[in-house]
């Protein structure tokens, strides 16, 4: 991974922002681990957005905690996750959350009518909150993010509103990235930094 490391100077972290995006079974998340852990070993802080509604959710929070490394820790914040890192930051060199996907997800439900503009200002509320915070904190912080608009059509309004505000909210965030990562079967293309 050396050429996607981040910059480190006086083996300090430079603040840096990296969005890794991919589709499902890419290997964002564990090509995410595993700089996170080459960056910081056991110094790492872990944002988990998935929230635990039914049991085979359940059963991939499980698998996924025993995929890192135990010392990590885990800050779980379905939303507001800005202030949730804000709160909880114990200065760790990196930082992951995984997933922006979930995230919106979870955001956008809070909203009777997802089209609407109140759920997209909502969103992307959220995703500034969350930029706004992690460009305070001097860390590297990877976020993990599913790429949906490669299918087809949602056939549902709920579909399309969330396809097209995650886009909108992975454009945000990679404007703002010093590095996009692409996943395909496990392979890192570099598209920007």
């Amino acid at each position: 991974m050396s050429e996607l490391d981040p910059t480190t100077t006086a083996g300090k972290a430079v603040s840096q922002l990296t969005l890794i995006l991919g589709g499902a079974r890419s290997g964002k998340s564990t090509y995410a681990q595993a700089w996170a852990e080459g960056l910081a070993g056991e110094r790492v802080l872990f944002v988990a957005t998935a929230e635990a509604g039914d049991e085979e959710m359940q059963e991939r929070i499980s698998r996924h905690r025993e995929l890192r490394p135990a010392a990590w820790r885990t800050l779980e914040a379905p939303t507001r996750v800005g202030e949730a890192l804000r709160a909880s930051w114990k200065g760790e060199p990196a930082v992951i959350l995984d997933c922006l996907t979930l995230l919106v997800a979870n955001t956008l439900a809070a909203y009777p009518e997802p089209a609407s503009a109140a759920a997209r200002a909502g969103v992307l509320e959220e995703v500034e909150g969350l930029l706004d915070a992690l460009r305070d904190l001097e860390t590297h912080a990877l976020i993990v993010s599913n790429e949906v608009g490669l299918g087809l059509v949602p056939p549902n309004p709920l579909g399309r509103a969330y396809r097209d505000l995650l886009g909108e909210a992975n454009q945000l965030i990679a404007r703002r990235a010093d590095a996009v990562i692409f996943m395909v079967a496990g392979i890192p293309m570099r598209i920007k930094g």
